[in-house]
């Protein structure tokens, strides 16, 4: 006679879904500490640095969140409420993202004080849609 439990796991992601979820947060991070260091000095490379920095986090972005629908359409019943959270979370993360690039677009001086404001709205979402592509557990039949 042999009992089944559920038992959860860790599910770790894809090594390349892991490098982009990780890249997202420390790229608008990085716009985040250029946003603060053009707002202290007003050198107008800080700014191209944080503008470029955001549309590098939107490139990689828009890769994690095309691997997000892909892992949401291939995966089951169990695992797909919280990737679909987390698909929403990355698609709210580009969209957000991609207003801060159209802000960081506009002249240096211009780009204050809703630049700033937006890099960190941003990564901090970016941190939470990584946070939750790296927290996925998998429920496992142990006999």
């Amino acid at each position: 006679m042999s009992s089944t439990a559920a038992r959860a796991g860790f599910a770790a992601p894809h090594p390349l879904q892991a490098i982009l979820l990780g890249g997202i947060p420390l790229l608008l991070l990085g716009a985040v500490l250029s946003d603060l260091a053009y707002s202290s000095t007003f050198h107008i490379q800080w700014a191209n640095f944080a503008s470029w920095l955001v549309a590098g986090a939107l490139v990689v972005g828009g890769i994690a969140l095309l691997w997000a629908i892909v892992d949401l359409v291939r995966s089951d019943a169990l695992r797909r409420r919280r990737r679909l959270i987390q698909v929403l979370l990355l698609l709210v993360v580009w969209a957000v993202g991609f207003v801060n690039a159209l802000v960081h677009a506009r002249d240096a001086w211009a780009t204050m004080p809703e630049g700033l404001y937006l890099s960190v709205i941003t990564a901090l979402l970016a941190l939470v849609a990584a946070w939750m592509g790296f927290s996925r557990t998998e429920h496992n039949e142990v006999a």
